[in-house]
C-alpha cells in the first residue's frame, strides 16, 4: 500500500475530535490488515496537508496509537505499524502459543515501570551521540556529577517543580538506593545504628535498603496522604530523619497537605532532624496540579530531595540526584567525595544533552498524555463497579485497588494463571494490619494489554461475589 492509500476520511460535524478520527481509522486499517508492519505512515506534516488540518491532531492521534502498540516510531526511518503478536499471528500461530502456558506473554501490571518509549526517541538517541564524541574524557566524573547535568537537572526542577536550586547544591546519585545509601552513610558519621522514621504502607525497597545499610527504622501508620504533623508530638523517640512522599503517597497515592508539610518543617527544625522528600513521579499528574516541594517551603529545617529518573525515562538508567541544603547538605557533599561516583561520565553526559535539548520535557508531556489515557481506561472499566473502591488516581504510574473479597494473594496467583501479573496491596505493609486491594501499574504496558487484563481482573472479581 502506498502512502496516498491510506483512507482517512473526515466528519468536521461528528462530535469526535479530528484526532480521534484519525486514530479510530488508522487502528481499523490495522485490525483489518489493510495496513500491515511493512508500511511505513507518511511524515505528520505530509499526512496534516494532505487531510486539510493541522499537524498537531496527526501527532496526537499517532501517539495515541503509539500507546495503544499499533504504532512505533523509528526517528528518521519513519513511523511503522507495530508487529503485533495478539493481532498478525495466523490462527495455527495463535493456537500453539495457547497450548503452551509457559511460552504464554505475561501482562504485567507491577507498578514502578514506566514506558520504554524514550529508547526509541531520535533526541534520546542523538544524546548519546554527542556524549560519545565528546573529548578529553581519560579521567573520572567529578564525585559530586558533571557540572552540565548538575545545572541541566536545576533547570529541569525550575520548570517542572517550580523549585529554584543552585547546581551546586545538586548530587548526582545512581537512582534512589544509591541516594538512601549516601544519606544512611551520613548519618552513621554522628551515630552507629540512625533511626529514620518511614511511613506505613511505604515503599519496601527502601525499607529494606536502610535497614541493610544499618538504619534503625520507626514506622509511623500513614491513612493515604501520609503522615500528619499531630502524630510527631506523640513520638517516644526523635528520629535522626523522616523519610515521606509528600506530592504522591506512595502506594495510597493520595498527596500531604501544605499545612501538615509546614507542621513537619517546624517539628524537624526544633528537633534537628533531617526530612527526606522522596520526589519519585510527581511530573504526572491527571487531575489536580502538584503542591510545591517540601523543599521549596521557607524553613530553617535541613531538607534533602530525592529525584530520580526511573519513572520519567527509564529505572535501567540507574540514574538520579538528591537537592540538599544546610548542615546536611554539606555533609552528604563531603561524603559523596569522598565514596566518589557510581554513575558513568558517558550517561551523565547524555542526559545533560537529553534535558538541555528539551528531549526530557517534550518525553514527559507524551508520556503524561498516554499514562492519562490508560488512566481514564482504568477509570472506566473499574469505575461502575460497586464491589472495588479505585485510588491513588490523582498522579503517577499506578492504581489502587481496594476491595473485601477475594483474598487479594489468591486474586494475585489466579491472575498470574491467566497471564497477569499484579502486586496485592498488603506487601507495602510493615506491621500494621493490610488494607485488602491491588496496587496495579499501567506505565508499561499498551492500551490493548489493559483493557485484556482488567477484563481478567473483573472476571475474577466476578467469580467470588
Amino acid at each position: 500500500m502506498s502512502e496516498s492509500e491510506i483512507p482517512i476520511e473526515l466528519d468536521r460535524q461528528s462530535p469526535a475530535s479530528l484526532s480521534a478520527q484519525v486514530a479510530s481509522q488508522l487502528r481499523s486499517a490495522i485490525l483489518s490488515g489493510l495496513l500491515q508492519p511493512e508500511h511505513t505512515l507518511p511524515a505528520t506534516r505530509r499526512l496534516a496537508k494532505d487531510l486539510g488540518i493541522s499537524r498537531g491532531v496527526v501527532v496526537r492521534a499517532f501517539e495515541q496509537l503509539s500507546g495503544e502498540g499499533f504504532l512505533e516510531s523509528n526517528g528518521t526511518g519513519g513511523t511503522r505499524v507495530a508487529v503485533r503478536p495478539d493481532i498478525q499471528k495466523r490462527p495455527d500461530e495463535v493456537k500453539a502459543q495457547r497450548s503452551s502456558p509457559a511460552n504464554a506473554e505475561v501482562i504485567d501490571l507491577t507498578p514502578g515501570r514506566p514506558s520504554g518509549s524514550p529508547f526509541q526517541d531520535r533526541e534520546w538517541r542523538n544524546a548519546w551521540k554527542r556524549a560519545l564524541a565528546e573529548q578529553g574524557n581519560t579521567h573520572l566524573p567529578p564525585a559530586l556529577g558533571t557540572l552540565e547535568l548538575r545545572e541541566a537537572v536545576a533547570g529541569h526542577l525550575a520548570v517542572s517543580r517550580g523549585l529554584a536550586v543552585d547546581p551546586e547544591d545538586v548530587i548526582i546519585t545512581a537512582g534512589t538506593s544509591d541516594a538512601l545509601h549516601l544519606v544512611v552513610s551520613m548519618l552513621r558519621g554522628r551515630r552507629n545504628n540512625p533511626r529514620i522514621l518511614v511511613e506505613d504502607p511505604g515503599y519496601p525497597t527502601a525499607r529494606r535498603v536502610m535497614s541493610a545499610a544499618g538504619v534503625h527504622l520507626q514506622l509511623l501508620p500513614v491513612d493515604e496522604d501520609g503522615l500528619k504533623s499531630s502524630q510527631l508530638a506523640g513520638l517516644n523517640v526523635i528520629p535522626d530523619a523522616v523519610l515521606i512522599t509528600p506530592s504522591h503517597q506512595y502506594p495510597l497515592g493520595g498527596r500531604m497537605a501544605v499545612q501538615e508539610r509546614l507542621g513537619l518543617l517546624k517539628w524537624a527544625d526544633r528537633h534537628g532532624v533531617l526530612v527526606l522528600e522522596d520526589d519519585y513521579d510527581s511530573e504526572f499528574r491527571h487531575s489536580r496540579m502538584p503542591l510545591p516541594a517540601v523543599a521549596s517551603l521557607p524553613a530553617a529545617a535541613d531538607v534533602v530531595l530525592l529525584g530520580t529518573f526511573s519513572k520519567n525515562l527509564s529505572p535501567w538508567l540507574r540514574c538520579g540526584y538528591l537537592v540538599v541544603r544546610g548542615d546536611a547538605g554539606q555533609r552528604l557533599k563531603a561524603v559523596r567525595e569522598a565514596m566518589d561516583t557510581p554513575v558513568a561520565g558517558v550517561l551523565q553526559s547524555a542526559l545533560a544533552h537529553y534535558l538541555q535539548g528539551g528531549g526530557l520535557s517534550r518525553h514527559i508531556a507524551r508520556a503524561r498524555r498516554e499514562y492519562s489515557h490508560r488512566r481514564s481506561l482504568l477509570i472506566e472499566r473499574l469505575g461502575p463497579r460497586t464491589d472495588v473502591e479505585l485510588a491513588g488516581l490523582d498522579g503517577g504510574l499506578h492504581a489502587v485497588i481496594r476491595f473485601e473479597h477475594p483474598d487479594a494473594a489468591d486474586l494475585a496467583g489466579k491472575a498470574l494463571e491467566r497471564g497477569v501479573r499484579v502486586i496485592p496491596l498488603a506487601g507495602y505493609y510493615a506491621e500494621r494490619p493490610p488494607v485488602n486491594g491491588l496496587v496495579v501499574g499501567y506505565g508499561a504496558v499498551s492500551d490493548l494489554q489493559l483493557s485484556k487484563a482488567l477484563a481478567i481482573l473483573g472476571t475474577l472479581l466476578d467469580e467470588h461475589p
